[in-house]
């Protein structure tokens, strides 16, 4: 009688039962009818003797339970990190046994139950060996550049002032008196006697002297202020990505797999 073993309990013993390019589900997000959320997935079961993923371990629990339930990985479809259950509601995952990670489960009986299940279902459903066969789903990876942006100090500017010393000239009119004597000759009689009269005429000559003195002015304003610019660097990294490889034995044609693809692939054999 088969059993059923999880699937990271197989990838820590029995790693080449899987082979290379198995399929993990854990993590992925889970969806049922009309894209309503159903749970997440927590691993899966493998069949020990054949390596093949027929259950997925789905916790359908809510913000504080955690309830876990099995259900046939063949019933999935795979869309990238989502997996949508597109014949299962909620309420039809919900009212499943819940699954006990301390019991050792074989296919044969496990198969009864989904039967019971998916019998009292609000929409019944006839299980098929179909329906426990996981996705064969291959993930193509690349790489692709992020970039991440850190400011730096990228420059530092000081504005202070400091004092120079230059000559400077300025033109200032100045006026001054002078004497200016005037001799008139005349003849006309006098009393006066000579050498009497001994006065002398004292007359003040003004004149303008310019004082020079410094008047501080504010002559300019200056502002400081800071003016973000953008500009586009480029950096070339090198990059790796996974191509596809299709081995065509005797096949004709291959759904969605380029022709040129398959000729080169051909070329290689």
């Amino acid at each position: 009688m088969a059993s059923l073993m999880r699937l990271r309990d197989i990838q820590d013993t029995q790693a080449d039962l899987l082979g290379k390019d198995y399929f993990d589900p854990t993590g992925k997000t889970v969806y049922g009818i009309n894209n309503e959320k159903v749970g997440k997935i927590n691993g899966a079961l493998v069949d020990d003797t054949t390596g093949r993923i027929r259950y997925f371990i789905v916790d359908v629990g809510g913000w504080f339970s955690s309830k876990e339930v099995l259900v046939p990985a063949g019933l999935a479809r795979i869309a990238g990190d989502e997996v949508y259950f597109d014949n299962l509601t909620r309420e039809t995952v919900n009212t499943m046994d819940a699954y006990d990670p301390n019991y050792n489960y074989s296919i044969e009986q496990q198969t009864v139950r989904d039967r019971e299940v998916f019998d009292r279902a609000a929409t019944p459903m006839q299980l098929t060996e179909d329906n426990y066969r996981a996705p064969n789903t291959l993930e193509l990876l690349e790489e692709r550049l992020t970039v991440n942006k850190d400011k730096i100090v990228a420059g530092l500017l000081q504005v202070g002032k400091h004092v120079i010393t230059e000559p400077r000239s300025i033109d200032v009119q100045v006026t001054e008196e002078q004497a200016h004597i005037e001799r008139t000759p005349v003849n006309r009689p006098t009393d006066h006697v000579i050498g009497d009269d001994s006065r002398t005429i004292k007359v003040e000559l003004e004149a303008e002297r310019a004082n020079v003195s410094k008047q501080t002015y504010v002559t300019e304003e200056v502002n400081i202020d800071k003016v973000a610019e953008t500009r586009t660097e480029t950096f070339n990294e090198t990059v790796r990505r996974e191509e596809l490889d299709v081995q065509e034995n005797g096949v004709e044609r291959v759904d969605g797999v380029n022709p040129t693809t398959l000729n080169d692939v051909n070329r290689k054999l």
